[in-house]
């Protein structure tokens, strides 16, 4: 498998770069937070329960998001939330479940402050044939203004994953399937992907920041804001 570094990724706040770990309680803490928080305070922004989220892939716990979720958001805004940073790719099923993936399921209309709650978790599969699970976990739970005017906030999330060419130990920009199946180094450079001789599964696949990477039709997380 293409060798990776310890995940790291940085507070959209005060742009510190920390380990997964970490941000969690950093979060919490962050000085510039409450300036964020001043900055809406003075705008008809009605108050409400404002969730954060750690979210991580079920297989793949190098990939991680820590959000604000606004309490009147549903989960549907949840599921696109995902599906634009991590997930879509051919418009597949998914759904949301308490208990694990085949745990009892619930519906996304629901709003955010009718599951969410501190300590709940959730699963979230997309795709039942080539299934991505993402693990959902209620950090810790405030009440005030959503700092955007979207129903979900980033604030923070991994760097992209670092590897290096197999072939030449060059930053890598393209991952061999098969290379990656047979538990070998996977990585590989623009140079040596184009003359790289594994195509069982298909030719080399970008590397990119999700843990749908190499899966289905998976090509990249789409344009910010989500």
């Amino acid at each position: 498998m293409a060798r990776r570094r310890q995940s790291k990724g940085k507070c959209s706040f005060c742009q510190r770069e920390m380990t997964k770990g970490g941000m969690s309680s950093h979060l919490s803490t962050c000085a510039q937070r409450p300036e964020a928080a001043s900055a809406v305070s003075s705008k008809r922004i009605a108050e409400q329960e404002l969730f954060h989220l750690q979210v991580q892939g079920a297989r793949s716990s190098d990939f991680w998001l820590h959000l604000e979720l606004n309490g009147s958001a549903k989960l549907e805004d949840l599921d696109d939330y995902l599906r634009a940073i991590w997930l879509e790719c051919c418009g597949h099923l998914s759904q949301f479940s308490m208990g694990g993936g085949r745990g009892e399921e619930v519906p996304q209309g629901k709003r955010a402050d009718q599951v969410f709650r501190s300590g709940v978790e959730l699963t979230h599969i997309y795709d039942f044939g080539t299934p991505s699970e993402t693990l959902i976990k209620v950090v810790r739970v405030r009440q005030g203004r959503p700092l955007t005017s979207h129903p979900i906030l980033l604030m923070a999330r991994n760097n992209p994953l670092e590897a290096d060419c197999a072939e030449c130990g060059e930053p890598a920009s393209w991952l061999c399937l098969e290379c990656l199946y047979e538990a070998s180094e996977a990585g590989l450079c623009t140079e040596h992907a184009e003359v790289h001789p594994h195509q069982d599964y298909g030719e080399p696949v970008p590397l990119v920041n999700s843990p749908r990477m190499g899966i289905c039709g998976y090509g990249g997380p789409a344009e910010a804001p989500y």
